[in-house]
């Protein structure tokens, strides 16, 4: 009853702390009028049915006459979640901004995700349990935030109903009552109320939910709700909306050292190296954001090279079945397994994801799931589910390293927060590390902000950020799909040479209005005037179409950079991916003038990377229980 006391106590001092919480989060004050025009000028210009994203030749351009007598204001190194949205921004505050990634945007841990957009439950009971109000702010954060992700991307974003099972009713009460203060501490950010179902009801929300098993028997549930998202096209909006705003971006570009003024005491820019030709460039800037995520350490001994690590790399396992496992628009959280660790299962793109929080591990450039870690999820859902749980069913299985800024005092990595650190640690060096998908945003806004005092920048207005819709989310209303299914055909190419119509049926307008927003006529209009139409794997509403678009519009410059990002089926379905492959490099060649070396080069990158994803068909996994 202690617990319950306790919890019950805090309810009143979120209650307080809400009321307070605007004043931790308020932005410097701007004049009214003025935030408003250039917010307008702004969306304009990133929503203009006309504007056309600078190739990728034109943003290498502009980032080599970046010269040190005519410098940028901002270079971001990395092109994850955080990198993107500082570039963002920094550019729509009148910046000039160029940003590189050493692969693509959204190729390591952003695309590996829970696909959670969450305020953070566990912190809240870490905060209640602890009397941290440092956790407690963290929540209040995080949850302003969540509200803001879903607002600025609606076509790629959602609300979720989060299930979680009590089979005692202490559990019952004590999940109802800390999850009514998850949605107290929400406020006027309430994405829905959460509610308490009978063990009846809840079979009928999560017909595959156990009722019986192990001496115990289901009481019920308490239903709350988080955001979902699509996080790699999320990322890859963001990059994309960067460079209308005026960014230069650019993909598969590495910096392979970092430049010192005379005297070798500020930094003032980056010799970078395109990895399409292999040709280095020198480009200069006022201030260099670090934001290299898990690589972080390995920028910052570039300027330091006996610097201390700060990151400490957390491993977050994720698996892929098929969509029978969860209910449509249900997912299902167990807040705490054998080993203390939260394991979820959650609708996502026509699948199931489950997963679990986060275990210690080494920094890797394509890191691996362990069978093991695969096995654990595979055993941690089979107690809560009445079907038989197979590895077979495994399609795709990945690992996300997290970068957790380093805290000397803890012992694991459970017990680090998920803020984020900024500081200046060289003149001229900001660094960004730590938080989460979530706050990215509030991420950049203090990155930019701690970049304009380091480089005495002068922008022309305040962060706009948060009222600002990425690329395609402006105008997008979730009953579009309709018009596309109306207007459009998938016009398809035989074996023989023979163009066919074939009908643009819901599932695939449905995805193509939630990938690309108000943008999917486009891609739309490729599949019927080029015959693009066909679908690229059984079973999936990915088209041909899809890929010579991002080829054009989205720099989409390798086949993983599209299997893996710009569509998601790396993750869906290692094997349907690969079969994929050839006719994605096909219509990637004749986008970008590959020769036949080229095309086989990629073929053989893309089968290596599909390796890393462990599906069903290209692990070893007989010893395991779940055969």
């Amino acid at each position: 009853m202690t617990r319950l006391r306790r919890l019950g106590t805090a309810v009143g001092a979120a209650v307080a702390a809400t009321a307070c919480g605007g004043a931790i989060l308020l932005s410097p004050a701007v004049s009214a009028s003025d935030y408003g025009s250039h917010l307008s000028a702004v969306r304009q210009k990133i929503h203009d049915p006309r504007a056309v994203l600078p190739s990728r030749d034109v943003q290498k351009s502009s980032l080599i006459g970046a010269s040190s007598a005519n410098p940028l204001d901002i270079l971001v190194i990395g092109g994850g979640a955080t990198g993107s949205g500082v570039a963002l921004d920094a550019a729509t505050r009148g910046l000039r901004v160029g940003l590189v990634e050493r692969e693509d945007f959204s190729s390591g841990t952003s695309s590996r995700s829970t696909k959670l957009i969450h305020g953070g439950v566990r912190y809240l009971e870490k905060a209640v349990f602890k009397l941290d109000y440092g956790q407690l702010k963290l929540v209040f954060h995080a949850l302003e935030e969540r509200k803001q992700v879903i607002e600025n991307a609606p076509h790629l974003c959602n609300a979720l109903p989060c299930m979680t099972p009590c089979f005692d009713w202490f559990e019952v009460v004590y999940y109802w009552i800390g999850l009514k203060m998850y949605d107290l501490v929400a406020g006027a950010r309430l994405l829905h109320l959460s509610r308490y179902y009978s063990a009846k009801e809840s079979a009928e929300l999560f017909p595959t939910l156990a009722r019986e098993g192990k001496d115990r028997s289901l009481r019920g549930t308490v239903v709350y709700y988080d955001g979902q998202m699509n996080d790699a096209r999320l990322n890859v909006g963001l990059a994309c909306t960067a460079a209308l705003a005026g960014a230069a971006v650019l993909n598969h570009a590495e910096v392979v050292s970092l430049l010192k003024d005379d005297v070798g005491e500020r930094i003032i820019g980056a010799r970078i190296r395109d990895n399409l030709t292999g040709k280095e460039f020198d480009t200069y800037a006022k201030v260099i954001v670090n934001a290299a995520g898990p690589f972080c350490d390995s920028v910052r001994k570039m300027a330091d090279k006996d610097a201390r690590d700060m990151i400490c790399p957390s491993s977050g396992v994720h698996i892929i079945l098929p969509d029978y496992y969860s209910p449509e628009g249900m997912g299902l959280i167990v807040p705490k397994t054998k080993d203390g660790r939260v394991v979820f299962m959650l609708p996502w793109l026509g699948r199931t994801v489950a997963g679990t929080t986060d275990s210690n591990t080494t920094i890797t450039f394509l890191p691996e799931p362990h069978e093991d870690e695969i096995q654990f999820i595979l055993d941690a859902i089979s107690d809560y589910l009445n079907v038989k749980v197979r590895r077979a069913d495994v399609l795709s299985a990945w690992s996300g390293i997290r970068p957790l800024a380093m805290d000397p005092s803890a012992k694991n990595t459970e017990s680090i927060s998920r803020d984020h650190v900024v500081f200046e640690e060289h003149p001229g060096l900001v660094i960004i590390t730590g938080g989460k998908w979530t706050t990215y945003r509030s991420m950049a806004e203090d990155a930019v902000n701690a970049a304009i005092k380091s480089g005495k920048l002068t922008p022309s207005s305040g962060c706009v950020t948060n009222n600002l819709k990425i690329i395609g989310g402006e105008g997008w209303d979730p009953a579009s799909f309709t018009v596309l299914t109306q207007q459009y055909v998938r016009m398809k190419l035989t074996h023989r040479g023979k163009v066919v119509p074939g009908v643009m049926d819901t599932a695939a307008a449905k995805h193509l209005s939630h990938a690309y927003g108000t943008l999917a006529d486009r891609v739309a209009a490729i599949a019927q005037n080029e015959s693009l139409g066909k679908r690229l794997a059984h079973g999936y509403p990915f088209l041909e179409a899809e890929v010579a678009y991002c080829a054009r519009h989205e720099y989409c410059e390798s086949a993983i950079d599209f299997i893996a990002r710009r569509s998601r089926l790396a993750f869906l379905d290692t094997d349907a991916a690969g079969r994929a492959l050839p006719r994605v490099i096909q219509i990637l060649a004749a986008e970008h003038k590959w020769d036949k070396s080229r095309q086989k080069q990629e073929l053989q990158k893309a089968k290596e990377f599909l390796e890393t994803f462990k599906s069903s068909k290209n692990a070893q996994f007989y010893d395991g229980k779940h055969n």
